[in-house]
């Protein structure tokens, strides 16, 4: 069965990207421009996995894992970060607030999928 993941960013062309990555690999992408936008898009469909900005307008990416982490069909999603941010008191946030993993921008396509598989036992 295809697992379908949840890509939320502002910047439409790394929206691009990460789908180009991930549906080679075989995984179905939903896109999301904002925090806002995902938590819209998550709520009207299930996701096997939430891949994430930080830094957004609207709802920033922080905002939308505390959202997300809310809905009981989200609480074991695995939901990971892919922002410019390294700081590590942000990641401590992002960890206390629910996320997975946290991947730097700019990412190497094989190091966003091999963490992919390895949080989706795929």
């Amino acid at each position: 069965m295809t697992k379908t993941i949840l890509t939320v960013d502002d910047s439409a062309s790394l929206r691009q990207m990460v789908r180009m990555t991930l549906s080679g690999a075989g995984y179905a992408v939903l896109e999301a421009e904002d925090g806002m936008d995902g938590l819209t898009k998550a709520k009207a469909a299930a996701v096997d996995m939430v891949v994430t900005d930080l830094n957004m307008p609207r709802m920033n990416g922080l905002a939308l894992i505390q959202e997300l982490r809310k809905l009981p069909t989200y609480r074991g999603v695995p939901i990971l970060f892919l922002t410019t941010e390294s700081d590590a008191g942000m990641k401590a946030q992002a960890k206390a607030a629910g996320a997975t993993g946290w991947i730097t921008k700019p990412f190497q396509q094989d190091q966003l999928l091999t963490v992919v598989k390895k949080v989706l036992g795929t």
